[in-house]
């Protein structure tokens, strides 16, 4: 089966079936997500979405916050655009630092940081498109703890990222923060599903 590329009001189950449900829904999003996430350096790990993972985070917002019929509509534009539609993947960037202090020091350090991450497909580079409707960075110079970014293939760059054992690279080279990780075989399976 192709893969949905836009979550539509069909799609939105009634928020008590979805209660009833969630411990199911929530066990199978983390095995979906377990093969879509990537660690790149000690603090930041790129989380690749999908029609799933968007999916279940529609119905999470619509589970806490209870805003009926009008809440729909409001995150499903939040969300769709957070679909890849089969020319490109779509991460949800985070920098996970738990201690406040230390948090806020390494993004002080971090500004213009979406501008610096980026895949390489069997040796070929593609940046990053950060979300241009969001603050990225501060205009005081201080990165997003969360980022969205955009990587759009081209239709070799797909064939050669679908292909079994290719290598695929993820990296940040920002100057306070130059780091790569090689995306594990599964990862790159399952996110091969999202391309067409």
């Amino acid at each position: 089966m192709p893969p949905k590329h836009e979550i539509t009001r069909a799609d939105i189950l009634p928020v008590e079936r979805y209660a009833e449900e969630r411990r199911e829904h929530r066990r199978r999003i983390s095995e979906v997500k377990r093969n879509r996430r990537v660690e790149v350096g000690p603090f930041c790990t790129f989380y690749f979405e999908s029609y799933e993972t968007m999916w279940h985070q529609v119905h999470e917002m619509l589970y806490i916050e209870r805003g009926g019929e009008r809440q729909i509509a409001d995150e499903l534009e939040a969300y769709n655009p957070l679909i890849p539609k089969g020319d490109e993947l779509i991460a949800t960037v985070m920098f996970e630092i738990e201690d406040p202090v230390q948090r806020d020091r390494a993004l002080n350090r971090l500004g213009d940081v979406e501008n610096h991450m980026f895949l390489s497909i069997a040796g070929e580079r593609v940046a990053g498109l950060p979300d241009p409707t969001r603050e990225n960075t501060s205009p005081q110079g201080k990165a997003s703890s969360v980022q969205f970014l955009r990587f759009p293939l081209s239709g070799a760059q797909k064939a050669r990222f679908r292909t079994s054992g290719t290598q695929i690279l993820v990296g940040i080279d920002h100057p306070n923060y130059g780091h790569l990780a090689v995306m594990p075989e599964a990862v790159r399976a399952a996110l091969a599903q999202d391309l067409s």
